[in-house]
């Protein structure tokens, strides 16, 4: 796994880094939102360890910059800020997972390994999986076992955002920016959306949309 580190502590980040190396990971490490952005144009990587306290920004806009723009890497957060409303903030903003400082290494490394195991999903050139529903992306279509979907732009570039990540919740937010790019004044839009897209989908494909009350929308294996 290729990882990014976003730590402005030097000794956390050196630590990480010696860690996740020795456990066979390429790593490499930014000390704010800016050099991080900067090294995410220069290079592909599959998960983003990020600090909220960051010299420039909370860590927490860079994900919802990274989210609005349809980056799907694994995020982990990684902060001292450890209350309940901390950890809903940063699940709200896109992350994948949310763990508290102090931690254990090893605590880091299981995290990012069951982010990139959750929902049994696989990627194949360029083809996310989930259940009877994949999503390739070169040729921009969505497939129902094996049969494509006739669905409008915006329904599919809702399962392009969502596929990648099944299990993990997409705030209202985070789900209107990327596929509107703003935000509306009512859920009416997105709740039309999610409708058009359920019935797409069927009773019978075993995947859905979940409403988790508070934090968003989630695709799941039934």
């Amino acid at each position: 796994m290729r990882i990014l580190i976003v730590e402005d502590d030097t000794h956390i980040a050196e630590n990480l880094v010696l860690y996740l190396e020795m456990k066979g990971h390429e790593c490499d490490y930014a000390t704010s939102c800016r050099g991080a952005r900067e090294r995410i144009a220069q290079a592909e990587f599959d998960a983003l360890i990020v600090d909220r306290g960051l010299p420039d920004s909370d860590g927490l806009a860079l994900i919802r910059e990274l989210r609005a723009q349809g980056n799907s890497l694994w995020i982990l957060v990684l902060t001292a800020r450890d209350t309940l409303q901390d950890k809903l903030a940063g699940f709200d903003a896109g992350a994948d997972d949310y763990l508290p400082k102090p931690f254990a290494l090893q605590e880091v490394e299981a995290r990012l390994a069951a982010i990139a195991r959750r929902g049994k999903l696989r990627e194949d050139a360029g083809v996310w999986r989930l259940g009877d529903i994949e999503y390739d992306a070169a040729a921009q279509e969505v497939r129902r076992g094996g049969v494509a979907l006739h669905l409008p732009p915006k329904a599919l570039r809702l399962l392009a955002v969502m596929l990648p990540h099944p299990n993990r919740a997409f705030s209202r937010r985070e789900l209107e920016l990327a596929i509107w790019g703003h935000e509306h004044d009512s859920s009416d839009n997105l709740r039309s959306l999610l409708h058009t897209v359920r019935r797409q989908l069927g009773e019978t494909c075993g995947v859905e949309i979940v409403n988790r009350h508070g934090l968003g929308y989630k695709l799941a294996l039934r």
